[in-house]
């Protein structure tokens, strides 16, 4: 019988939760992470969890990004901890990729660019292709893209553009990881005790606090 999957996703402000064997979407779920009142994605979580329980669950799998600052450290925390509570394996995938895996109308054979929010007036984005056999990888690297580059750009890569507010407007979701099986992400746990998204740039905070002090916040001051 196939793993036990329990993926999570918070690239955005809408956070995903879905539990998935093998290729087979069980539950999945969707929650708001901006409420100032409650954190949704863990309830969500225990809620997913309450037919089967976590001990059942044989692999986390969390996406890693690039997106929200906050969202992604919340979800990254959470993953990190049920892997430690529950001593089961940690992968980390793109949440472009659950772009992909987790949209409908990408299940035909086709190239996205990927878009996700960069703020700024820029967007992170991505080439990722589905080939006629099924199979979802990426076909260019991560880059920051202006919002007037973006319809050059799409052009020019022959794809159409994937997320919020875009051509197919779409969000990542954790379901994704169901079409995913095969992607050497989810091949190779990663280690928990080191492992951070990829956030794709600086938080705005830290972007702010180098501009006022004039040297990177991780370097030593003399």
């Amino acid at each position: 019988m196939s793993a036990l999957t329990l993926a999570i996703d918070a690239s955005t402000y809408a956070a995903s939760v879905a539990l998935v064997q093998g290729e087979t979407l069980l539950r999945e779920q969707t929650v708001t992470m901006r409420n100032p009142r409650q954190e949704r994605l863990m309830p969500a979580i225990a809620e997913s969890l309450a037919d089967v329980g976590v001990r059942e669950i044989e692999r986390i799998v969390c996406g890693a990004g690039p997106g929200s600052f906050t969202s992604l450290r919340i979800a990254a925390s959470i993953a990190k901890g049920l892997a430690v509570a529950t001593e089961k394996p940690l992968f980390a995938i793109s949440s472009l990729l659950l772009l992909v895996g987790g949209t409908p109308a990408t299940h035909t054979e086709g190239r996205w660019l990927t878009l996700l929010d960069a703020m700024r007036g820029e967007s992170f984005g991505q080439l990722i292709e589905v080939t006629s056999s099924g199979v979802i990888r990426e076909a260019s690297e991560l880059r920051v893209v202006r919002e007037e580059e973006i319809a050059v750009l799409a052009r020019t890569m022959h794809a159409h553009t994937l997320g919020p507010g875009r051509a197919i407007d779409a969000a990542p979701h954790a379901r994704g990881v169901a079409r995913l099986g095969a992607h050497p992400s989810l091949r190779t746990p990663v280690d928990v005790s080191s492992w951070e998204p990829d956030y794709g740039r600086l938080a705005e905070a830290q972007v702010r606090w180098e501009m006022a002090h004039g040297r990177s916040l991780n370097a030593r001051p003399e």
